[in-house]
């Protein structure tokens, strides 16, 4: 059983919080996680690309010179692949990336990001982050005093919070989502996890079931 120290918004030390990585999740499966991030990080890609072919490449359809006599390698005509200005002879077509996992293993895998994250030590806990007023200095000031002003970090609330989310959202490094929306990305890329015991008592509870594939 692992005791986190619980700290106010000063950063003082106010008392202890008694919680196990198994109690999240019983075991940690690093194929999953992996699985799983590579599907998030899929689902975000644009697939917008395009490049033109042959067949689409406005120029001349002239063969450049004869077939023979020259001397050279024979030639055709100046939308070829192998030439400067010519298409792609692989041409690259839009595309859509995405997929979807089993939501269960998506589920599981969330689960396990924050479980690793108590066992490797990288969550903090905080008494109760409210906000009377969106104010980004309030939050600077939390995460100084916290330690958390010169790493990436996730604050992790029990349900949306307008006026933390507006408070955050221009400081660098800094992400903030309910418990609701955590997945197994967003919890594994920062460096550390702040979380308020109302969200963490929400975790244990199994409140974390994002499904969502971007």
């Amino acid at each position: 059983m692992a005791s986190l120290p619980v700290y106010d918004r000063r950063g003082q030390e106010v008392g202890k919080y008694e919680i196990d990585s198994t109690d999240v999740a019983v075991a940690i499966n690093k194929q999953l996680l992996h699985d799983v991030v590579v599907m998030y990080q899929a689902n975000q890609r644009q697939g917008s690309f395009k490049t033109k072919s042959r067949a689409e490449v406005a120029a001349a359809r002239q063969k450049l010179y004869r077939q023979k006599g020259t001397g050279r390698a024979r030639a055709g005509h100046r939308t070829s692949g192998t030439r400067r200005g010519g298409g792609h002879i692989f041409a690259k077509r839009p595309r859509d990336f995405s997929y979807r996992l089993p939501k269960k293993a998506v589920r599981l895998a969330t689960k396990m990001a924050i479980a690793s994250k108590i066992r490797d030590n990288q969550m903090v806990v905080l008494d109760e982050l409210v906000l009377d007023e969106p104010k980004t200095k309030i939050m600077v000031d939390v995460l100084k005093s916290l330690g958390l002003d010169a790493t990436k970090t996730l604050v992790a609330t029990a349900s949306h919070d307008p006026n933390v989310y507006k408070s955050a959202r221009n400081i660098p490094g800094l992400d903030v989502c309910p418990v609701a929306d955590l997945n197994a990305l967003c919890v594994l890329k920062p460096e550390r996890m702040l979380v308020t015991k109302a969200a963490l008592d929400a975790i244990r509870s199994g409140e974390t079931a994002s499904e969502e594939g971007s």
